[in-house]
């Protein structure tokens, strides 16, 4: 006899492949660029079961942002350690923000979708920039005015900031042509360490130019 397809096993299991499906395919593809159709094929579900479990695409894409995440935070607290000397800042940012690029392919799915949210955003995520993305944009911001010695936060400094998370998001939202082009980078917890100190270093060549720029040009902030 077959078993009844609603039993409470099958229904976690089925929701569970279509959440990850998803997960996939929406951090590969984008929200518009993945069709709930292939969705329900690499989960091997009926798509009525979309409509069953999350109500429509939305609430699917929702799902599959938020549920594989759990309670772990994304991005690092700069303000825990804003005092220390500014290279070991710098290198202590960038090795956290790259920290879940060693938890395994899913979890780095799942920040790949999160950075793609800044990019093609749905809405999805405002929460979060409140609660996370933004405080830490200006912990550096506040930081770096600091370093430069500025009397207020000007555009460029904002710009810079951009910049220097820009370079490490790259590596989530790239992945796919990073492994195409150079997969070592990635291939291995210590080599991503490597990484996060190189992006160290490039973010530090990056403030020392600004710092040389606001110099030469009389320091007029804008």
């Amino acid at each position: 006899m077959v078993a009844p397809e609603n039993s409470e096993t099958e229904t976690h299991d089925a929701r569970s492949r279509l959440v990850m499906a998803a997960l996939r395919l929406f951090a590969e593809k984008g929200y518009k660029a993945a069709s709930t159709r292939e969705i329900c094929e690499a989960a091997g579900a009926n798509i009525s079961a979309i409509r069953y479990y999350f109500g429509d695409k939305a609430g699917l894409y929702r799902a599959a942002f938020f549920e594989p995440m759990g309670d772990a935070r994304c991005g690092s607290d700069v303000a825990a350690y804003a005092d220390l000397p500014l290279p070991e800042v710098l290198t202590r940012f960038f090795g956290e923000f790259l920290e879940p690029l060693k938890e395994g392919e899913d979890f780095g799915l799942v920040m790949k979708l999160h950075f793609r949210e800044m990019i093609e955003p749905t809405g999805a995520w405002q929460q979060e920039i409140d609660a996370e993305i933004k405080p830490q944009h200006e912990s550096l911001v506040l930081l770096l005015k600091e370093h430069l010695g500025l009397s207020g936060i000007d555009d460029d400094l904002h710009r810079l900031v951009f910049s220097m998370i820009g370079m490490a998001v790259h590596f989530y939202v790239g992945q796919d042509v990073i492994s195409m082009i150079s997969p070592q980078i990635l291939n291995s917890p210590q080599n991503i360490d490597v990484l996060a100190e190189r992006l160290a270093g490039y973010a530090l060549a990056m403030i020392n130019s600004e710092a040389a720029r606001r110099a030469r040009d009389g320091d007029h902030e804008q």
